[in-house]
């Protein structure tokens, strides 16, 4: 299986982080954008060292079964209830992937499991599938068991974690390969863009709900959602909104998911029904089967299609389960921000985003609705669609789009997307005035001063968001030196936006692009700021000639032969920093 590019990038800096040193490193990647066959690729890679792959729910298990087979041509064993992988006797196979949850590794009273079955020094890559779950006693106790083994290396991979845990996730994985969220990957025109709907129930009230390790109590949660009228307003609402399009809907506790498909049911019998945890496996496959045939419009769930449920026909997500978890949340829009199957392989047929973006949009499936139901939140912070596509804007911007999604109410539904990148816009704008007017209060002290250089607005690259895993991290002295020759002071920078620089400056030094100064003067007078330091020299002394202004009928030099040259990549340990 062909993967994308930005799948590929994911792979290599996987491999790149484990060179620089780092034995277990994290993977952020969106539902629908093919973490399992990043992760197949790499267990692809490693061969012929034995790879494990540990996750939390059956259906994960198999999906990541049936996937590995198809990607590596490996043997994989399930190792899980009934199954059991061969691992011992005379003339008996060992297969190259084992694939089990944490549950069955740990099981049993001494909390033994199986896990002693399996020898570490056998195993050179543990993969965790759902990596935010790595933080819990269960699941280190499997990493710290296999990494007794001092050449094996681990991967984690996860879609959107929860800010809450990403510093201790910083705790479990010294570093991240590779950061694609959701925003990105609907902007390169691979998941489909997400419309919100905010819906104000007047009795809806949380102030009383408690938090329970670090999302609002079930139970209490069950109460507020299940009084009689909350269930009415909620449920009239989705059917008014949602009209003939299929949805999904999550809920705060069983009782509330069956009493919720009985109200649309009453609307319009036939129109829905449900699952939970304790339904019957063959009753839930049939209910499944029937919502993907179109024989049901709508499938209302507990707890049970947050992971491993792909549904590319689903267009509207109903969230009657408040959270305060952005990983939760982000796990429930995602059953709706795959694009649908009738166009998902084409998109692999182009190369630019816009195209894939116009296929979309033209396609029965242009874009997905989310649904929020809001009320008096009290102290707590519910998330809501804006928290999930923050991309790198600030909490501040997220909290103007949020209140500007609340106010317009029922009439009106928001382009998350727009509203996000309409706020970073006018944010900019913001800085750019104050920043003005402070220079214009300035009074000036000395004849001459030292121009500040922002390589991420002259390169126009966006520069990341600071993240929870990046708490309490330093530059090693030869990043830090690189920045100091550079023109930077590395104590005035965020950990990751060092990093990031020092990226960007390994990368223009290895492919022999021109310097920053050079690339600012280039940007001035809009000529292009990647050409080579040569190329530079040559138009900026052209234009220099030409008293400073760039020539009517300008023709830059032509660019060296640097195909020869290797391609850039997230370079980041000390023995590839040129000095």
């Amino acid at each position: 299986m062909k993967l994308r590019n930005y799948q590929k990038e994911a792979e290599e800096s996987t491999f790149q982080s484990w060179k620089s040193g780092s034995m277990t490193t994290l993977g952020v990647m969106p539902t629908g954008c093919g973490k399992t066959l990043v992760f197949s690729s790499v267990i692809r890679r490693m061969f012929p060292k034995r790879s494990l792959v540990i996750a939390h729910r059956q259906e994960l298990i198999w999906q990541a079964r049936d996937k590995i087979k198809k990607v590596t041509g490996l043997t994989v064993d399930i190792e899980m209830g009934e199954f059991k992988s061969v691992e011992n006797g005379l003339f008996k196979r060992k297969a190259s992937v084992i694939v089990s949850t944490v549950q069955t590794m740990i099981a049993g009273g001494d909390g033994a499991g199986r896990i002693g079955k399996f020898d570490p020094s056998e195993f050179g890559l543990l993969v965790i599938d759902e990596a935010h779950h790595a933080t819990s006693p269960s699941y280190r106790k499997v990493i710290n068991y296999f990494m007794s083994n001092p050449k094996l290396v681990v991967l984690g991979v996860t879609a959107t974690p929860d800010r809450g845990d990403e510093e201790a996730l910083g705790q479990v994985f010294e570093t991240v390969a590779f950061d694609y969220e959701i925003l990105d990957a609907i902007r390169d025109g691979w998941l489909i863009p997400i419309e919100q709907q905010m819906v104000s129930v007047d009795k809806l009230d949380f102030s009383s709900v408690r938090t329970v390790a670090g999302d609002l109590n079930g139970a209490d949660l069950a109460a507020v959602m299940e009084s009689e009228k909350n269930l009415h307003e909620v449920a009239s609402s989705t059917i008014d909104i949602v009209g003939d399009r299929r949805g999904l809907g999550f809920a705060s506790s069983v009782n509330h998911a069956r009493i919720m498909s009985e109200i649309f049911n009453r609307h319009k019998a036939g129109m829905s029904s449900w699952v939970s945890a304790g339904t019957d496996k063959d009753e839930r496959k049939k209910i499944v089967n029937d919502f993907a045939n179109g024989k049901i419009q709508w499938l209302w769930n507990c707890g049970v299609f947050t992971e491993g449920f792909d549904d590319s026909g689903v267009e509207v997500i109903s969230m009657a389960r408040p959270t305060k978890s952005r990983a939760l949340y982000a796990q429930m829009a995602g059953r709706a921000t795959r694009p649908h199957e009738s166009i998902a392989h084409s998109l692999n047929s182009f190369s630019n985003p816009m195209l894939r973006r116009m296929l979309i949009e033209r396609s029965c499936k242009p874009s997905c609705l989310i649904i929020d139901f809001v009320g008096n939140s009290g102290k707590h912070k519910l998330v809501s669609t804006a928290d999930i596509l923050n991309g790198n804007v600030s909490d501040e911007a997220i909290a103007t789009v949020t209140e500007r999604a609340v106010k317009h109410g029922r009439p009106m539904r928001m382009d998350v997307e727009l509203a996000i990148e309409e706020e970073r816009v006018e944010a900019t704008k913001k800085r750019k005035l104050e920043e003005l007017a402070r220079k214009e209060r300035l009074v000036g002290k000395a004849t001459y001063s030292k121009q500040s250089i922002d390589p991420f607005d002259i390169l126009a690259i966006k520069p990341v968001k600071t993240r929870g895993w990046d708490q309490g991290k330093e530059l090693s002295f030869k990043q830090r030196e690189l920045l100091k020759k550079s023109g930077f002071n590395p104590d005035n920078l965020e950990y990751g936006r060092a990093r990031q620089l020092v990226t960007i400056l390994i990368d223009r030094w290895t492919n022999k692009k021109c310097t920053l100064g050079q690339a600012k003067v280039l940007k001035k007078f809009d000529c292009d700021v990647n050409m080579s330091f040569e190329q530079a020299s040559k138009t900026i002394d052209a234009i220099a000639k030409n008293n400073w202004k760039k020539p009517e009928h300008f023709e830059a030099p032509p660019q060296p032969n640097i195909a020869a040259i290797s391609p850039p990549q997230r370079v980041t340990e000390d023995d590839n920093i040129p000095f």
